[in-house]
């Protein structure tokens, strides 16, 4: 409950992992295609119903979301919208970088997060490897992981809370 809070004050971010995927981990079937969400791990109906509580839950706390970006993936995109909180626009800056040594996208992420500052809630949906490689943990599908943006932090925010994924 606490993790709440700081998002309900707003000028803070909430990092979301996509809603449940089968199998769960190891990215998408060889082939796939950004513009075919035939080709990619979709959500399940578990998944949606995760999205779909996550929105209502923003609601019900709350939460006046300002902004809401979502990595250009499929499950992404569909957590995003069925959450229902606003306009979503795709980001590639929520993808995970091929290369670690070349982390474009981890710095565009951390420059979206220090910047932040409100008046309402930055909602970002992404993965779990796009999470680890700004915080160091994987987390669960579906779960918010809170942050005040902290332009002095490594990571562009402090960790603030996580809220599970409703089961």
């Amino acid at each position: 409950k606490e993790a709440w809070a700081p998002l309900v004050k707003g000028g803070h971010v909430a990092l979301i992992r996509h809603g449940n995927a089968p199998p769960g981990y190891g990215g998408d079937p060889p082939g796939f295609k950004i513009d075919d969400c035939k080709t990619q791990r979709n959500l399940d109906e578990l998944g949606r119903e995760q999205a779909r509580a996550l929105g209502e839950a923003f609601r019900n706390q709350g939460v006046r979301v300002d902004r809401i970006l979502s990595s250009p993936w499929c499950r992404c995109l569909e957590t995003a919208r069925l959450m229902a909180v606003g306009p979503v626009e795709p980001s590639w800056a929520l993808v995970p970088d091929k290369e670690q040594s070349a982390a474009v996208r981890l710095r565009e992420l951390k420059e979206i997060v220090a910047a932040w500052r409100g008046p309402g809630t930055l909602v970002l949906v992404t993965h779990a490897f796009t999470v680890r490689a700004l915080l160091g943990f994987l987390p669960s599908q579906g779960e918010t992981v809170v942050l005040k943006p902290a332009s002095g932090s490594a990571a562009g925010a402090d960790l603030v809370g996580l809220i599970a994924a409703s089961e």
